[in-house]
């Protein structure tokens, strides 16, 4: 989750060079407000994640 709001950052506001840590500063400030109301939509269910990533997770017979 914190990668994904990392790229929407760099994509919205840090996507440019700043000369100085309280322009950095305000710019992430200035794009956390715009992100309060932003949701994610996420097309990949737990159900596909399963299926899909099956191979990553062994399961163990007990």
């Amino acid at each position: 989750m914190a990668e994904i709001e990392l790229n929407v950052m760099i994509g919205q506001c840090l996507n440019r060079r700043l000369d100085c840590i309280d322009k950095v500063r305000r710019e992430v400030a200035a794009c956390q407000r715009d992100q309060l109301n932003a949701k994610v939509n996420w097309r990949f269910t737990c159900a596909d994640a399963r299926v899909k990533l099956k191979i990553l997770y062994p399961t163990f017979d007990a």
